[in-house]
């Protein structure tokens, strides 16, 4: 059983047509999905198809591209959102200094707020960063001598510096479709070398879609192609790859139930 620890089911591209697109998944072998939100709009939506599929668990959080707008957004409110028992984890949360769509400093105290309830419950926080690899690691290291919280890299694409570094930390690391591309010699040679328990795949769908798909709407089905992928470029059958990444969710996601 494979695992898309990262996809967005609620997003245009894959929510039209919901129900086959998780059917095409199972199909391909995916027995579990992690289905992400963003901002709190989403929250309601994405909980309720967790809710409706045995198989879909939900996080629930604010990217960095959305911190400007919520900025009166208090710890209870997110707090309160992860006692659902499908709620498995916070985010996606973290710093996006490539767009820049919301002031570094509002990034920063959501970040941190989010770390804070990820240390209270023990949920994973999800983290998205993108050109801050700095002031990522500065807050988690800062954020980490406050109290121990289990926290991943999605669709990891900073430096092996970075890498080392969250590792350190007792981080995971999520490999995306990105990792497939044919400019993405830096983040393969990253990947050839991540823990073997500290490794996740994931779609991120609908973007990202890897390698034999570049072009479509990505769906995620396509997280097998990944893994594929990743095995090849870890020395090692795709079946050894897909039972360790799967085993790696559930021993993180402890919430969450096979």
């Amino acid at each position: 059983m494979l695992v898309d620890s990262h996809c967005h089911l609620e997003y245009k591209g894959l929510v039209e047509d919901q129900a086959e697109v998780l059917t095409r998944a199972r199909a391909a072998g995916v027995g579990a999905f992690l289905n992400i939100s963003t901002r709190q709009s989403e929250w309601g939506q994405v909980v309720a198809t967790a809710a409706r599929e045995p198989d879909v668990f939900a996080s629930v959080g604010i990217h960095p591209h959305e911190a400007d707008s919520h900025q009166d957004l208090g710890r209870a409110a997110l707090l309160e959102a992860t006692r659902h028992p499908k709620v498995i984890a916070i985010g996606e949360t973290g710093l996006d200094y490539y767009y820049d769509k919301s002031d570094r400093d509002a990034q920063k105290s959501l970040f941190r707020m989010h770390i804070d309830v990820a240390r209270e419950t023990q949920l994973p926080i999800i983290i998205h960063t993108r050109d801050a690899e700095e002031d990522t690691h500065a807050i988690l290291a800062d954020e980490m001598g406050k109290g121990a919280f289990p926290a991943l890299i999605h669709c990891f694409t900073a430096s092996a510096d970075f890498a080392e570094k969250v590792l350190a930390l007792g981080l995971t690391i999520s490999l995306s479709g990105i990792v497939t591309f044919k400019n993405a010699k830096d983040l393969q040679a990253v990947a050839a070398i991540i823990p073997d328990d500290r490794l996740l795949v994931e779609t991120d769908s609908p973007f990202l879609a890897p390698v034999p798909h570049r072009g479509r709407v990505c769906e995620p089905a396509y997280v097998a192609d990944t893994a594929a992928f990743v095995a090849g470029l870890r020395g090692t059958d795709v079946e050894h790859l897909t039972a360790q990444t799967t085993a790696n969710f559930f021993h993180l996601f402890s919430k969450a139930r096979p």
